[in-house]
């Protein structure tokens, strides 16, 4: 892959993480921590439900497409069975009850916020897979622009309501986030129109479908373990705390997300080419080197940001103020996931997929156990370092089998590395709380970084260097 096309994938990410970087002061001086905490939740079912619709079909037709000579089949293959079943399910539920779904997820009884809700379910189920035909076609530019777009949408929907002096409150943050989505939704028709407009031309038959939901399957299971290990912590602070403390939390992950922006683009890019490498007959073995390499990124980006956190407090209403301790921790999930997918896509290339769904589904039994047992008395500070814990065995889990299955990777430097990270974000959050001892042990970790990686540093300061004096000479 060319390093236009990775800058071409890196400008979504990034921009939306500086658009959301911008968004997200706003909306918690404009709008109460519990509103937060309810929009959370529909971001939490959203994602839940397209995990579930997509019957596994999503991954199918990334493993599929490169030895497919029917890509729009394949297309209809995959997308129409689970956007099918949505309609059906949702539609069930509403007849039965129209406020059931906004009871649920906000507390609060609304026909208006239930079909809302049901449309954001929707529209981000066919997105996913619009998204997909623009991510295996390589399409980098359309692709980042769909994830930027929202993001701008949002800011926007926000800072007119702000200006007009509209009521802030739940009601009018979901109108938003469905704004957004629906303008992602538009952006991905238009850009796949020529993929899309072939949908009814062909017919769904079971012999064909067959293998597709045999490969998809498994992976609904271990999708669903998954999602159950990145929203647990929000579930139990839904159950057992309150919105106010789900509302900080989530503020929390937001920031986080922000600094693991590198992890979006790297996991849309990584799995189609290393498939593409399979198919060419590439040497796999530079699979470990980038294995290293990402590790040292991850290592500074978390240790940087143990070292700074101190400054959020500055920029947020004071009920924000634990944020400066809980980013840390918040940050380790994302990372942690973004390094096992260099590890665990031999599971998928071997089509053990069943194994991917017993590591998630093991993670996700300790992060539950954790939050049981942490935030009844640590409230988010437990949540983050239990989820953070959890990340971290489902790493060590997706690697071994990884292992079974394909290629002995090597794991030592890689697991002492995660286990130190994961010791010193749990006495960040939970013993330090951000004092100077904390910022304190993060600047040692920086400098013996420098040491570990300096390969990595080294590689990266000659290309960099090389870059240099290539626009230096133009």
């Amino acid at each position: 892959m060319t390093a236009n096309k990775i800058l071409g994938y890196a400008i979504g990410p990034i921009g939306a993480s500086i658009v959301g970087f911008i968004t997200l002061p706003i909306i918690t001086w404009f709008y109460s921590v519990e509103d937060i905490g309810r929009i959370s939740m529909l971001q939490v079912v959203a994602s839940f439900s397209v995990l579930l619709f997509c019957l596994g079909l999503d991954q199918a037709y990334v493993r599929e497409y490169h030895e497919s000579t029917a890509k729009p089949k394949l297309l209809v293959m995959t997308l129409l069975p689970g956007l099918i079943l949505s309609i059906i399910t949702f539609g069930i539920i509403f007849i039965v009850d129209s406020g059931f779904i906004s009871k649920w997820l906000y507390d609060i009884p609304s026909t208006y916020l239930t079909l809302i809700s049901i449309a954001c379910f929707i529209l981000s189920l066919v997105s996913r897979f619009l998204s997909l035909i623009l991510r295996m076609e390589e399409r980098a530019l359309a692709f980042s622009m769909s994830q930027l777009l929202p993001r701008i949408m949002f800011l926007l929907y926000i800072l007119i309501t702000i200006q007009l002096g509209f009521i802030k409150d739940i009601y009018n943050l979901v109108t938003a986030q469905a704004f957004s989505i629906t303008a992602a939704f538009i952006v991905f028709a238009w850009s796949t129109r020529k993929e899309w407009s072939l949908l009814f031309s062909y017919k769904i038959y079971y012999r064909e479908l067959k293998p597709l939901l045999f490969f998809g399957l498994p992976l609904v299971v271990g999708g669903l373990a998954s999602w159950g290990l990145n929203v647990m912590d929000r579930l139990f602070l839904r159950s057992m705390s309150s919105f106010s403390e789900l509302g900080i939390y989530s503020v929390a992950a937001s920031i986080a997300g922000v600094g693991a922006i590198f992890a979006g683009i790297f996991n849309t890019i990584w799995t189609p080419m290393v498939y593409k490498w399979v198919n060419q007959g590439v040497d796999l073995s530079r699979v470990d080197e980038i294995s290293e390499h990402l590790l040292a990124a991850i290592y500074f980006v978390t240790v940087l940001c143990g070292m700074f956190s101190w400054v959020l407090p500055y920029f947020l209403p004071k009920e924000y103020a634990p944020i400066e301790y809980l980013v840390t921790a918040c940050l380790l999930g994302p990372l942690f996931y973004t390094l096992s997918e260099t590890t665990a896509v031999g599971i998928t290339i071997a089509r053990k997929t069943s194994l991917s769904m017993i590591a998630s589904v093991g993670a996700m039994l300790a992060n539950a156990l954790g939050n049981y047992l942490l935030v009844p008395h640590y409230g988010a500070a437990g949540a983050a370092v239990s989820t953070a814990l959890s990340f971290w065995l489902f790493y060590v889990l997706r690697t071994e089998f990884s292992r079974k299955v394909w290629r002995k990777i090597p794991t030592t430097k890689t697991y002492i590395v995660m286990t130190l990270l994961l010791a010193c974000a749990f006495m960040d959050t939970i013993v330090f709380q951000g004092n100077l001892y904390s910022i304190a042990v993060w600047f040692i970790l920086c400098l013996i970084g420098f040491f570990s990686f300096r390969k990595s540093i080294s590689l990266l300061y000659h290309s960099v260097n090389i870059r240099f004096n290539s626009i230096r000479n133009i």
